[in-house]
């Protein structure tokens, strides 16, 4: 206890600081901190930019995803005729892309830019939605993204395609008495 408080009468037990200042430390000079975190918040900076395009492209297939197997559903069961049906069903999924934000991060081009595809239907056993549009990718992500993703002169390509038997093989009739037996 008696060597404690001699190492401190002579000033040499000091607190540890954090920020820079003009005082000695041990023979050091204070402002090691400050050092490390100029060295440190730019890779932090790097690595959180490098995690923000994955981020946002997970967002936009999700949210294709989730367009494509609702517009699926509505080309479906859909009653009017087939050409009409295709085109309502078009604007269903351009209104439920309208979710991704209109940054060229997230998407590039608004609503002319996306390529929508529709296959199949209610009388048909197999239906088919395709939706396609293009991103642009952060300078730092260019060469990795560009290996894994197909780009062209716009910027990364990304599409998404769903497909279901909308009906089984041993189901008889069609919609329309599927609906007369339950109404």
């Amino acid at each position: 206890m008696r060597r404690r408080i001699a190492l401190k009468d002579r000033g040499r037990y000091r607190p540890f600081k954090t920020f820079c200042c003009s005082r000695t430390f041990f023979g050091q000079q204070d402002g090691q901190a400050s050092v490390e975190s100029a060295v440190l918040l730019p890779i932090f900076m790097l690595l959180l930019a490098m995690l923000l395009q994955p981020v946002c492209l997970l967002y936009t297939r999700s949210v294709m995803e989730s367009a494509a197997a609702e517009g699926l559903r509505v080309l479906t069961t859909a009653q009017s005729s087939e050409s009409s049906t295709h085109a309502a069903c078009e604007r269903y999924v351009l209104r439920r892309l309208d979710w991704i934000p209109k940054l060229p991060l997230f998407h590039v081009g608004g609503s002319a830019d996306w390529a929508i595809e529709l296959e199949g239907g209610q009388t048909e056993n197999h239906a088919r939605i395709s939706i396609s549009g293009h991103v642009r990718q952060l300078p730092l992500m260019n060469a990795v993204l560009s290996s894994w993703i197909a780009h062209d002169d716009r910027g990364l390509v990304l599409s998404v395609e769903v497909q279901r038997e909308v009906r089984p093989q041993w189901l008889e009739g069609d919609y329309a008495s599927w609906q007369k037996v339950w109404a």
